[in-house]
């Protein structure tokens, strides 16, 4: 059974002097990086920019040190702007406060329990079409700041179709200006990648908001920037813990499921992508618990929730970092941060901040996946695809899983339920055939039926289609194909056994596997048919009807 044990622990046993100099230029490295992405997901999520750094300085410390996986990298992520949006809009932040904790309780008991591998059973479908409808809602969601459009409303526009409508109403505020700087800081987010050199090592996004508040402020160009629309604060994460109450827990635990769901999902798909880089192995209930107790921590300390990030993840990999020591001083160096430079982050344009987050949602879109999956999958899969990405985009993320996974199950049902036969043998004069000798002999007055695929309540109601003649004295179900039973398939066994009783017929069951024979042996079912008429193979089944009918 996996360990819980961090990870920390386990590779300070071989810790060198040279690794630790690597992971401290790591940590640095890649909190520079996390500086204005940690800013600008604060303002996607609704809150004030300093949020941001609260949470990758808090989570991102307390899941480095507890984590099971040696090169995590946590902090806010794009996953989770929509809906801490909606939380902070209806219940402010001491909701949000309490639906992070409870995410964080919640993730800390799928740990202890070993949940981590039933993350698997969320459908590849489902993460895409959310991934996909978060990145198109974030995407949305900026067109205000990158046109500098002046949109004017009574409450804050929460949902993303309102913030559409709100857009396209004012689009005849466009200004130049800032459309000029958000293209500017676009072009260089897209472009200096691939510049020759050292220089595509510095961190795009920095390049963006460096080169945009000097060419706002060198030439007084008529742009919002942070500073005109949020007061900056650089005092450092302070302890707060609201009164929780019954009522808002109730109201608030939907949010906090989803939270820990999306925290659960995308932390252990990028321990699995970190893995393949580091060739290591992470330890997932040990990484569920971590990201509990980052996130409770998180909210005690005035942050948001936190995930794991698979990019700023990847670029500590790239930089030499092969331990949770450069997650820490990733958090160290951005507290560091917040204390000295934070009031500079006023100076940071808006156009530059939304130019960012376009290149979050481009990247997290999976726009290849997710054509690839409409050209290739099965149209059950489809539809769960193209349902999931619709309800994020209009309705929210809560809606979009819940109908997501429910309808993906009803769908998986149908089709277990369309593999699932119960046929009866066709019966041939042997006389006739030129190879009977490979045909089994069966008894007069006995009828064998085929069952295979697993029998549940969606196949349950085939059982009950089998024909009973009053002539017949034998049943023989031939069940080898059957790997599982479920109670509602059961019952349905139980009541074609009374009918055989009422009728004088002998049931027989051939080849029962494991899992089926324990659930009729714990119903009671076996002592009721009789041991004697349970057989291991099917020429063994033929042979007691033959006796029974003798």
């Amino acid at each position: 059974m996996e360990k819980l044990k961090p990870k920390l622990f386990s590779v300070m046993k071989t810790y060198t002097k040279e690794q630790f100099v690597k992971d401290v230029i790591a940590g640095i490295i890649v909190a520079i990086i996390a500086l204005p992405l940690s800013i600008a997901l604060a303002l996607a999520s609704g809150v004030t920019p300093e949020k941001g750094l609260y949470t990758a300085i808090t989570a991102g410390f307390v899941i480095s040190f507890l984590g099971g996986s040696r090169v995590q990298i946590a902090g806010p992520t794009a996953a989770f702007a929509t809906i801490v949006a909606g939380i902070v809009a209806k219940q402010g932040m001491d909701g949000l406060v309490i639906a992070t904790l409870l995410a964080g309780m919640i993730l800390i008991l799928m740990g202890l329990l070993r949940l981590g591998n039933l993350i698997k059973f969320i459908p590849y479908t489902i993460t895409t079409g959310f991934t996909s409808g978060i990145a198109i809602t974030i995407l949305i969601g900026q067109l205000k700041d990158f046109f500098g459009l002046t949109i004017v409303s009574t409450e804050p526009l929460v949902e993303t179709m309102d913030k559409l409508s709100a857009d396209v109403k004012a689009i005849g505020t466009i200004n130049i200006q800032a459309t000029l700087v958000g293209v500017l800081c676009l072009a260089i987010l897209i472009f200096w990648p691939k510049l020759p050199g050292f220089l595509k090592k510095i961190p795009p996004s920095l390049i963006a908001v460096i080169v945009s508040i000097i060419i706002v402020k060198g030439l007084a160009l008529n742009v919002n920037t942070i500073g005109d629309l949020y007061e900056i604060s650089n005092k450092p994460p302070q302890f707060h813990l609201p009164a929780i109450t019954l009522s808002s827990v109730g109201s608030l635990l939907p949010d906090a499921f989803t939270i820990a769901i999306l925290a659960a999902i995308e932390s252990l798909l990028s321990c699995v992508v970190a893995d393949s880089m580091v060739n290591s192995r992470h330890r997932s209930n040990m990484e569920l618990i971590a990201q509990g107790a980052g996130n409770m921590t998180s909210a005690l300390f005035g942050g948001i929730p936190a995930t794991g990030a698979i990019a700023r993840t990847a670029a500590n990999v790239k930089n030499g970092g092969r331990t949770p020591i450069a997650g820490m001083v990733h958090a160290v160096t951005l507290f560091l941060i917040l204390i000295i430079l934070m009031p500079y982050a006023a100076l940071i344009p808006m156009p530059a901040i939304a130019a960012i987050l376009f290149m979050v949602a481009y990247n997290m879109s999976e726009w290849r996946k997710f054509l690839h999956l409409l050209k290739t999958s099965p149209k059950s899969d489809i539809i769960v695809l193209v349902t999931t990405f619709i309800l994020t985009v209009v309705f929210d993320l809560v809606v979009a899983i819940e109908t997501g996974i429910l309808l993906a199950a009803v769908l998986f049902m149908k089709r277990m339920s369309d593999v699932t036969e119960v046929e009866s043998w066709k019966y041939v004069d042997e006389d006739n055939v030129p190879d009977s000798l490979s045909l089994r002999v069966v008894p007069k007055h006995t009828h064998v039926y085929e069952i295979s695929g697993p029998m549940f309540f969606a196949a349950a109601n085939k059982i009950l289609s089998i024909t009973l003649e009053e002539k017949t004295k034998c049943l023989v179900l031939r069940m080898r194909s059957v790997n599982a039973i479920d109670a509602t398939a059961m019952h349905s066994l139980e009541e074609l056994q009374e009918k055989c009783q009422k009728m004088g017929i002998v049931l027989i069951l051939s080849h029962v596997n494991d899992q089926p024979m324990n659930v009729m042996k714990k119903s009671g079912f076996y002592e009721t048919v009789g041991s004697e008429n349970f057989c291991a193979h099917i020429d063994d089944a033929l042979a007691r009807a033959e006796a029974v009918g003798k």
